[in-house]
């Protein structure tokens, strides 16, 4: 009998192991392990969740607002953010006649390099860049505004290959606001969203620029428009398949990460103007949201079919009910965060799984316009159109303001996302980054 039991056990713990471990699953890592913990290496940082892990920021804001460190030119015209590893930053700008990638020595507080990614400045509504630098060991990749994914080193800047989105895959943008992609690195492999309905996703060799696959993406409803939207994709292993989610002129898509197939869609959310914030990911469930008059917000729920994977809607609200522009959204625990409401920031805190809100909406805020946002030490930073920054604590139980500031310079629109590493905020300002002190 007790062999009996003994061998009973121990089976049910082969079983056991042999069951894939869900759990693992709920929050997928990008492979940046060897990355610095104060290091900001890519768009919405090393895990896409735009929460920094720095500890200790001084939060009384009301009494004494963050010092000005340092501020300098030479960013170029442009609305991109920042990307920073070690004692180097990065962003891209519209410098003389061409857009470029700008490096920044953080300790000297001067231009390390610059790099052109264009013959010429590209023509389109808003100019400028919008690209953060996907920096990933001794490489760099960064997407032009016209179309062009580039591969450069981050030591000197010097080109390694390039890509054109409309010679190579027929790209195209849902409006004329040019691309606005940060390129996603995965291990060996680097993505980027041209657009097109044979190459919706393309899939690279980061070393070489070798096409691996592409995905190909017919028009997935009525609304909106075709072509590759504002957004930036985020990884999912949702319904236990691992895939690369993101938001384009017909809505929301999910291709298989292994070759591209195309496994579901939602159009509801999409709208005929630009869709732009990047989805937010949660173990099964995948939320969108969009500005202007036909957007919205949804989530919904990723499960396994005969023959892939499907989204089914949780719960859908209306463009006057909720909606965030271009400012993005950042999940801490359970509750999102972000500005409400087109053309507005007002702050918001919603439970992402019921979409009730919690606090917000109709708060006017520090500032006016759209606000883009980061998250940092249980707070989280709105950085207003009109140029206010304030820190609001992340909690849903009300909205607790801990004070504002208004930048020493602003200029046009403030819509470059914050960004802090190492204690520090960076706020890029078209042609001048500034550096303000965050911590006690």
């Amino acid at each position: 009998m007790i062999r009996s039991l003994a061998q009973v056990f121990l089976f049910a713990m082969l079983a056991l192991a042999l069951v894939p471990d869900r759990s693992s699953a709920l929050e997928p890592k990008l492979p940046q392990d060897s990355w610095p913990q104060d290091s900001w290496p890519q768009w919405r940082g090393a895990n896409r969740d735009n929460i920094s892990p720095f500890k200790g920021i001084k939060t009384d804001w009301q009494a004494k607002p963050p010092a000005l460190a340092w501020k300098i030119p030479g960013m170029g015209a442009g609305y991109a953010s920042v990307s920073i590893v070690g004692d180097r930053l990065y962003t891209t700008g519209n410098v003389g006649e061409t857009q470029s990638v700008i490096a920044v020595d953080l300790k000297k507080q001067t231009i390390a390099w610059s790099s052109p990614l264009t013959d010429s400045s590209p023509k389109h509504g808003y100019e400028g860049s919008r690209c953060t630098p996907t920096i990933d060991g001794d490489h760099l990749y960064a997407i032009s505004s016209n179309g062009q994914i580039s591969c450069l080193k981050v030591a000197d800047g010097s080109l390694v290959w390039k890509k054109n989105f409309e010679t190579e895959w027929k790209g195209r943008m849902m409006s004329g606001w040019g691309f606005s992609e940060s390129p996603l690195v995965d291990g060996d492999w680097v993505l980027c969203t041209p657009g097109s309905a044979e190459a919706m996703i393309v899939c690279l060799d980061k070393k070489t620029g070798k096409e691996i696959w592409r995905s190909a993406v017919e028009d997935t409803g009525s609304k909106g428009s075709p072509g590759a939207g504002y957004s930036v994709m985020a990884i999912s292993e949702g319904a236990g398949v691992k895939q690369y989610v993101q938001l384009i002129g017909r809505g929301l898509i999910g291709v298989r990460a292994s070759d591209g197939k195309h496994l579901w869609s939602y159009n509801k959310i999409a709208n005929g103007v630009a869709d732009i914030p990047t989805p937010i990911v949660k173990g099964d469930y995948v939320f969108g949201s969009t500005g202007y008059g036909d957007g919205g917000s949804a989530l919904v729920k990723l499960q396994r079919t005969a023959d892939g994977v499907e989204a089914v809607e949780q719960y859908a609200r209306a463009a006057n009910e909720l909606q965030n522009h271009h400012g993005g959204m950042v999940l801490i625990g359970d509750h999102l965060y972000f500005g409400q409401g087109h053309n507005n920031g007002f702050p918001i805190c919603i439970d992402l799984l019921s979409g009730d809100v919690k606090w917000g909406g109709r708060i006017r805020g520090e500032g006016s316009g759209s606000a883009a946002i980061t998250a940092v030490d249980g707070h989280v930073i709105f950085r207003y159109q009109s140029g206010e920054i304030a820190l609001v604590e992340a909690t849903p139980t009300e909205y607790k303001l801990k004070g504002s500031f208004k930048p020493e310079f602003q200029e046009r629109e403030s819509w470059s996302h914050p960004v802090v590493c190492g204690g520090k905020l960076y706020l890029r300002e078209q042609n001048i980054l500034m550096c303000y002190d965050l911590t006690k």
